[in-house]
C-alpha cells in the first residue's frame, strides 16, 4: 500500500513541474517579418531594432513566472548579454529585452509560451547563439536553441542605415540585380551584373569575411563591439574584397595576362567569386578590377543591410601627390606621352552606402564612398572611405576619411602640355574634364542610368574651345568609325594651319600606347570661318588593337597656327562598343513561378570572318545552372539558341547571356529583365 501511495505522489510532483519539451525559432515567420526571407544561411537571418517571436512547447503544468525564471543567454564569440523574461513592461531601444506574449492555458491543448526578444538598433552585426536557461528554486536547466545571423535594417528609424522610402530599401538592399556603367562618358556602356546576395551559403561567406579581417584576428572583442557601426564595418569591407593586406577576396590585375585566372571581363556575377574564395580555404580569387571590386562589396553590403549602389566616375583622376592637378603631356603632333605618375582613367567603379556619420558631426548623414579597389593606403590599409558625398561637394578635404582622394577623383583640374624635345610649346587648364560623368543605376525596374553628377561637382566653368571632336554615330566593333574636326577661327583675320590627328590604343586606367592611326594635312580658314573636316578610320586599321572589352581609344587632334605657332589642343576619348547578344522570352507578359519558360538567344555576326567561342547563359532565380554550349558563326549568319528554365523565385529577374569569342578576344553580351508572376 505505501509503495502504491509513492508513486502517485511522485507522479503528481512530475505532472507539476514546468519542462521545456521543444522550442521553435519560427524561422519562416520571423525572416518574412524581419524581410530576410530569400536570404540563404545556416541560421536563422533577422534585422536589429526589431522583435522576433519565438515559440516554447511545455510539458507539465502551465509557466509560472512566481515559480521559475526564463533567462535568455545572447552570446557573440566571447561577449554575452543576459536578458530575463518579463510579463510586462515595454522594450528598451538601446538593449536587449524579452517579453511575455501568451501562454495557452486551455489543459486539452499542447501547452505552449510565445516569447518576443527585442535586439537594440545599434546592435553588433554578427552570428549569434541563442541559449535559454530555466531557474527554479530546486534546479538550474539550459538549453541550446541554436544560432541567429544580425544584420543592419534600413527599415527601423533607430538604426543608422534607416533609409525612408521603400522604393529605395527596394532597390539598395533586396534587388539581386543590376547594372554597371563602363565606356567613356561619351558612350557609356550598361553592362548586367547579378549581386546573388540569395545565392546559397553567400549570406554565410559574407559574415566570415569580417571573422577573417585582420582587425577581428587582432582584438575579436574589440571588433565585435565596433560591429554596431556601418561606418567601421565599411572600412573593414572595403579592405577584406582586395587581397593586398589580409585574407582579402580578389586579386587585382591591370597587365592584360589573366592567363592563370579569370578575365575581369568574363565575371558576370559576385556568387561565382564569392564561393570560389570560400572554397579555397580564403585564397584570392584571380583576377579583379575595379568594377568587379564594386561590384562584390556592392553585393557583401547589402547582404549585411546596409543600403548600397555602384557608381562609376567617367575621367576620373588618380592624383599621386594629391596637389589636385593632373598634368598631361603630349607632342605637337597630337601623340600623348607617357610623363608623370599622375593618371586619369576613363571610368573608375566604387559603391556608395547609406548611413549616419555622427562621427562628423551634422550635415553629412547620407551617401559615404567607399572604394575596395586597391589604389592608396588609408589607415595602413589598402581601402578607401566612407567620405561622404556631401562633404566632397562641399570641397571639406580635411574630413574622414579619404575625402582628398575622392575629391581629387572627380574635381582635379587637368593641365594639357604640349611639347617639342622637352621644351613646352602651351599649356591649356580643363576645369571640367575630370569627373565628366558619375552615374547610377536608376531605382525601380527600368534599368536605366541616373546622372548624379551633381551630387559630387561644383559648378562648372564655361568653355571656349576653338577645336572639338564629334563622332557622327556610336562606335561599334566591326564597322568603320567616323568622325568630325571641327575647327573655329575666332578672330577677324584668315589663318593658315596645321592639323595633326592621332588615334593611340589604351586602357581604361592607364596611359596610352603605340600610335595605330594618324592624318596630317595643312588648311586654310577666314575670318570668323567654321571649317568642318570628316575622317574614317577601316575596322582593318583598328581590329587588331581595338577588341577587348575594356580597351579604348585616345583620340587627340592638335590645330597650329603657322604664323604664331600658337596650338590648340582637343582629345576625346572613346571605346568602341562590342555588338549585343538580343534575348527574347516566348510568353514574356507570363512567366509565372515554377512554371517552365523558354528564351531564345540571338546574334547576327557583323565581321568579314567566321567566329567561333562560349555561349554562357546564367540568371540567379531563374536557372539553377549556367547553360553552357561551343558555337561557330559564319560572317553575316544569325545565331539562334533555346534555353529553357524554371523560375524559383518571384519579381523582377534578370537573365543574362555573355559570347566570349576566341578569334577576336572579346566578350559580347545581352541581358533581359523579367517580371516573375507569383
Amino acid at each position: 500500500m505505501r509503495t502504491t501511495s509513492m508513486q502517485m505522489s511522485f507522479r503528481e510532483t512530475v505532472s507539476d513541474k514546468f519542462k521545456i519539451r521543444n522550442v521553435h525559432l519560427q524561422q519562416s515567420q520571423n525572416q518574412i517579418r524581419h524581410k530576410t526571407d530569400g536570404l540563404s544561411s545556416s541560421t536563422l537571418v533577422l534585422r536589429r531594432g526589431q522583435p522576433f517571436t519565438i515559440l516554447i512547447n511545455n510539458d507539465g503544468r502551465p509557466f509560472d513566472p512566481l515559480k521559475e525564471k526564463l533567462v535568455f543567454k545572447i552570446v557573440l564569440g566571447p561577449l554575452f548579454v543576459e536578458v530575463p523574461v518579463s510579463v510586462s513592461g515595454q522594450p528598451s531601444p538601446s538593449q536587449w529585452s524579452a517579453f511575455l506574449e501568451r501562454s495557452v492555458l486551455d489543459p486539452n491543448a499542447p501547452r505552449m509560451l510565445s516569447i518576443s526578444l527585442f535586439s537594440p538598433a545599434s546592435a553588433s552585426v554578427g552570428v549569434y547563439s541563442l541559449q535559454l536557461r530555466v531557474e527554479t528554486r530546486w534546479s538550474v536547466k539550459t538549453h541550446l536553441l541554436g544560432q541567429f545571423t544580425l544584420l543592419c535594417n534600413p527599415w527601423c528609424q533607430a538604426d543608422s542605415v534607416f533609409l525612408q522610402s521603400e522604393e529605395l530599401r527596394n532597390e539598395y538592399i533586396r534587388n539581386d540585380c543590376g547594372l554597371l556603367f563602363k565606356g567613356s562618358a561619351g558612350n557609356v556602356v550598361s553592362r548586367p551584373w547579378s549581386f546573388d546576395q540569395y545565392e546559397k551559403g553567400i549570406l554565410d561567406i559574407c559574415m566570415k569575411m569580417l571573422q577573417l579581417s585582420p582587425q577581428a584576428q587582432a582584438n575579436v572583442e574589440r571588433d565585435l563591439l565596433n560591429r554596431s557601426n556601418p561606418v567601421y564595418i565599411g572600412r573593414v569591407v572595403s579592405a577584406m574584397v582586395n587581397c593586398q593586406d589580409d585574407k582579402g577576396v580578389l586579386m587585382g590585375n591591370w597587365s592584360g595576362d589573366y592567363s592563370d585566372g579569370v578575365s575581369p571581363s568574363k565575371w558576370s556575377g559576385s556568387a561565382d567569386i564569392l564561393r570560389k574564395w570560400s572554397e579555397t580555404q580564403f585564397s584570392p580569387v584571380k583576377y579583379g578590377q575595379c568594377w568587379v571590386f564594386a561590384a562584390v562589396m556592392c553585393t557583401v553590403m547589402r547582404a549585411l543591410g546596409i543600403p548600397t549602389r555602384v557608381v562609376t566616375n567617367f575621367n576620373s583622376a588618380h592624383d599621386t601627390n594629391t596637389n589636385m592637378v593632373i598634368e598631361e603631356y603630349y607632342s605637337e603632333m597630337g601623340e600623348k606621352l607617357s610623363i608623370g605618375r599622375d593618371s586619369i582613367w576613363n571610368f573608375h567603379v566604387w559603391v556608395e552606402s547609406w548611413m549616419k556619420r555622427p562621427d562628423l558631426g551634422g550635415g553629412y548623414d547620407g551617401w559615404q564612398v567607399l572604394d575596395p579597389t586597391p589604389q592608396e593606403l588609408s589607415g595602413g590599409m589598402y581601402r578607401c572611405g566612407p567620405a561622404a558625398v556631401k562633404a566632397i561637394h562641399e570641397q571639406k578635404v580635411n574630413t574622414p576619411y579619404d575625402v582628398p582622394f575622392v575629391y581629387a577623383e572627380v574635381n582635379a583640374d587637368v593641365r594639357t602640355i604640349i611639347i617639342r624635345n622637352g621644351k613646352i610649346l602651351s599649356t591649356s587648364i580643363d576645369k571640367d574634364k575630370v569627373g565628366a560623368l558619375i552615374c547610377t543605376k536608376r531605382p525601380g525596374p527600368s534599368m536605366l542610368m541616373q546622372n548624379i553628377t551633381e551630387e559630387y561637382k561644383t559648378e562648372t566653368s564655361p568653355q571656349s574651345i576653338g577645336v572639338s571632336l564629334q563622332f557622327l554615330k556610336a562606335p561599334v566593333v566591326g564597322e568603320t568609325l567616323s568622325f568630325s574636326v571641327t575647327i573655329v577661327n575666332k578672330v577677324a583675320v584668315p589663318k593658315l594651319l596645321k592639323k595633326h590627328v592621332n588615334a593611340q590604343n589604351k586602357e581604361y586606367h592607364r596611359n596610352p600606347t603605340g600610335t595605330f592611326w594618324e592624318a596630317h594635312d595643312d588648311l586654310k580658314i577666314g575670318p570668323y570661318e567654321t571649317v568642318v573636316v570628316k575622317h574614317e578610320i577601316s575596322f582593318n586599321e583598328y581590329m587588331m588593337v581595338e577588341v577587348a572589352e575594356d580597351s579604348l581609344v585616345n583620340l587627340a587632334v592638335v590645330i597650329e597656327d603657322v604664323k604664331s605657332q600658337e596650338r590648340v589642343l582637343a582629345s576625346e576619348e572613346f571605346n568602341i562598343c562590342s555588338p549585343d547578344l538580343n534575348i527574347q522570352i516566348q510568353n514574356e507578359q507570363l512567366v509565372i513561378i515554377n512554371k517552365q519558360e523558354v528564351a531564345l538567344v540571338t546574334f547576327t555576326n557583323p565581321f568579314k570572318v567566321a567566329v567561333s567561342g562560349e555561349l554562357t547563359v546564367s540568371g540567379s532565380g531563374l536557372l539553377e545552372e549556367k547553360v553552357e554550349m561551343s558555337l561557330t558563326i559564319q560572317p553575316r549568319e544569325t545565331m539562334r539558341r533555346a534555353v529553357r528554365f524554371i523560375p524559383r523565385m518571384a519579381g523582377a529577374r534578370m537573365l543574362q547571356a555573355s559570347l566570349v569569342l576566341r578569334d577576336l578576344s572579346t566578350v559580347l553580351r545581352g541581358f533581359k529583365t523579367i517580371s516573375v508572376q507569383a
